[in-house]
């Protein structure tokens, strides 16, 4: 991903440390796009770290830092929003160990996006591409195969330097219109401008959007991926809920947001990815590209489905304490009944699930992830080891949890050799299930 990474402040910035946006004498938050007083909180998840706050054997002896979780919503343009408690600089750090290579499916999802850019875009050695959160360079190194210039902006050091060694170019710095004006003077504008599961993790999310307006050449292509809201709320995807995560977004939302820059998004696609994504296309706003038939029929699933009436947001609390009592239930179970039971996936949303749960080593000795950076270190607050999945092949347990139930069937696939040995596979999210 550059699932997670906050672009739109500058580490220099005077105003670095994120504040609440209180409204006169109250505590009240509001809208970081449209300003409206937030009344409606509909999701709490109580105390949690960071979700990538990766810990060492030295930190288990300090104190851990935790913040409210909690989710609100707009009644106005519908953003729903985390409350801002934790500053940049203490979720992104230099150590920060989401690295996007580690999913062979993302890197797929990656080359096919570039390969048909490519043909529909007619890019050539004459074109620019530019990625905001470009990671590890999982997805530029492509245009750099196909000889197409590109540039990526990516202020995390260890994945910058992993882009680099790729010989793709890196600004080491967070995303904004300051760093898109600067860009535009050095005539680093994008033809093809990219976005991928970014836009939540921004806290000023109009300064981002307008920097996107500023780097997009006349005629150029802005593509944007990130979870659909509308997931979230009907699969209980709460686990995708955590403080680097700014804002859930819908197409409306995201529409109405790039439209007060003068952007227009022209077409929309429903991806897989993530659980259930949206690939949305924009242009210039005085640009003649129709906007096709996609825009519309999302547009209106969401209305359907209830995404602009509270009703929907208000219920959610119950649905997601369902599938933690669930989980819970099944941990115990299998524990009174002397069974084994391991985790696989360090993943952000595995820590809030987890977290939520108050699941700790007693019930869930360890999880298993194949990133290395995250090997030897332990589940921010709940502590539980991570350690290689060799540990599963050596000592099959009874079950495994997939945590990072997105990618529950490339998961499975690799560990397909413990089902010989007669493991289980299960998810917690949507609901508990045996896979």
């Amino acid at each position: 991903m550059a699932d997670a990474d906050n672009r739109n402040l500058r580490t220099r910035s005077p105003a670095f440390c994120i504040k609440r946006q209180f409204s006169g004498s109250d505590n009240s938050m509001r809208c970081r796009h449209c300003g409206t007083l937030l009344v409606h909180r509909f999701l709490d998840l109580g105390f949690a770290p960071p979700s990538n706050a990766y810990l060492s054997a030295s930190d288990l002896s300090r104190p851990e830092v935790t913040y409210p979780l909690r989710l609100c919503v707009c009644d106005r343009c519908w953003l729903v929003q985390t409350e801002d408690f934790a500053s940049a600089d203490q979720l992104f750090c230099a150590d920060y160990a989401y690295f996007s290579s580690t999913s062979t499916s993302w890197l797929a999802h990656a080359a096919r996006y570039c390969a048909r850019m490519i043909d529909e875009l007619s890019l050539t050695s004459k074109s620019h591409v530019v990625e905001i959160a470009a990671n590890d360079g999982y997805l530029l190194k492509n245009f750099v195969a196909a000889e197409i210039p590109c540039l990526g902006v990516e202020p995390t050091a260890g994945t910058a330097a992993a882009a680099e060694s790729l010989d793709i170019p890196i600004i080491r710095e967070f995303f904004g219109s300051e760093l898109a004006q600067q860009m535009r003077g050095k005539g680093q504008g994008a033809d093809l401008l990219i976005g991928n599961n970014v836009l939540a993790h921004v806290p000023d999310i109009n300064d981002f959007c307008r920097g996107l307006k500023y780097l997009l050449n006349p005629g150029g292509t802005l593509t944007l991926e990130f979870p659909h809201l509308l997931q979230l709320l009907l699969q209980v995807q709460f686990d995708t809920v955590y403080h680097e995560h700014f804002s859930y977004l819908s197409l409306q939302t995201v529409q109405r947001m790039l439209a007060s820059v003068g952007l227009r998004v022209f077409h929309v696609e429903s991806l897989a990815t993530h659980g259930g994504s949206l690939r949305v296309f924009a242009c210039h706003a005085d640009e003649q590209r129709p906007d096709t038939l996609a825009v519309a029929d999302c547009l209106y699933q969401e209305a359907v489905a209830g995404l602009h009436q509270l009703n929907l947001y208000l219920e959610f609390q119950a649905h997601v304490d369902r599938v933690k009592n669930s989980l819970l239930s099944f941990l115990l179970t299998q524990y009174q009944a002397g069974k084994t039971v391991a985790a696989y996936g360090a993943a952000a949303k595995g820590n809030t699930l987890l977290n939520y749960a108050g699941i700790r080593p007693d019930l869930l000795p360890y999880v298993c992830d194949a990133a290395g950076s995250k090997q030897g270190r332990f589940m921010p607050g709940s502590h539980i080891p991570i350690l290689s999945p060799e540990v599963l092949m050596a000592n099959p347990p009874d079950f495994v949890l997939i945590l990072p139930w997105n990618l529950a069937d490339e998961i499975s696939h690799q560990l397909a050799h413990l089902r010989a040995a007669g493991t289980r596979f299960v998810v917690a999210v949507p609901h508990l299930e045996f896979l």
